[in-house]
């Protein structure tokens, strides 16, 4: 699927302000399941920039305003062709079969922070929530983890929240819904209390019909499982389904927080009433005419 994506962030602030660095992590993915054919990304005021692959092999933009400032615009536009289109072609190692498992002494040591369950207190009531809700599960990996994201899909109710900041799993669990994020954060720790790697993935999607909104103007959240012999493979507990073609993951981490789509303060002398505006679109579209050409020769 080729898929263009347009997405504006536009900060206001009712008097200058001073700003500190900010990390942005808003270029999608290169890799052999999604080819990038453009990205642009159009900055005021004008900043000093410099782009690292961070340690998780993200690609992190830092920029830096030398004066101070009443806006922060933050246009990007990519056009990305997505190529896994059916999420269910792989094939697991004989020991990941069936579930609960064990990694590899050289997979666990890679795996390492993917696996760190969540304080002792946190993975307690987790576990007792998977106790109450989930202790009937499918033996086969796949159909448990499909069942497993379907089971926070039907449980918890999607709310859709413009505040900063992602809930404990447990304010999910006690509010019984949040937002895409916390959904994601959920159900990564909820995988780690069952000796499942799994990871936080932040990108767009390009929302199915009778999505409820979901996805719509925003950026999205879902999660990884390493599966021996498969990879990471991508979850959305919001939709309750295995991640194709319609997502378009743009960073990964350990923690929800390390990959927020843009970070970073502002700082006065005194309190400075600030607004922010977000608009995500994502839709179908044709590649350029460039890239056209370079697939065919």
């Amino acid at each position: 699927m080729i898929l263009r994506i347009t997405h504006e962030t536009r900060y206001r602030y009712a008097e200058p302000v001073s700003l500190s660095g900010h990390l942005l992590y808003l270029r999608p993915r290169e890799n052999s399941r999604q080819r990038l054919h453009h990205f642009d990304l159009s900055i005021s005021p004008d900043p000093i920039l410099s782009r690292v692959e961070d340690p998780l092999d993200n690609e992190r933009w830092t920029i830096r305003f030398p004066e101070n400032t009443d806006h922060l615009d933050l246009v990007s536009t990519a056009v990305v062709e997505t190529l896994e289109s059916n999420p269910f072609n792989f094939v697991l190692d004989p020991s990941a079969i069936e579930s609960p498992f064990e990694y590899a002494p050289e997979l666990k040591f890679a795996l390492g922070p993917y696996l760190a369950p969540p304080f002792d207190d946190t993975q307690r009531a987790l576990q007792a929530w998977l106790d109450q809700n989930f202790a009937e599960r499918p033996r086969n990996t796949v159909e448990m983890l499909t069942a497993f994201s379907q089971l926070i899909y039907e449980r918890l109710t999607y709310v859709r929240r413009e505040e900063r900041g992602i809930q404990p799993s447990l304010t999910t669990l006690e509010l019984g819904g949040g937002a895409c994020r916390d959904f994601a954060v959920l159900f990564t720790e909820l995988c780690r209390t069952l000796g499942l790697a799994a990871r936080f993935v932040s990108g767009y999607m390009h929302a199915p019909d009778g999505d409820d909104h979901r996805t719509i103007g925003a950026m999205h959240a879902w999660a990884e499982v390493y599966l021996p012999g498969a990879g990471w493979k991508a979850i959305d507990p919001t939709h309750g389904i295995w991640c194709d073609d319609r997502f378009v993951p743009v960073a990964h981490g350990a923690q929800a927080e390390v990959v927020n789509p843009v970070q970073g303060d502002y700082f006065a002398p005194h309190p400075v009433a600030s607004s922010l505006e977000v608009s995500v679109i994502v839709e179908p579209t044709e590649l350029p005419a460039s890239s056209q050409q370079q697939q065919q020769s």
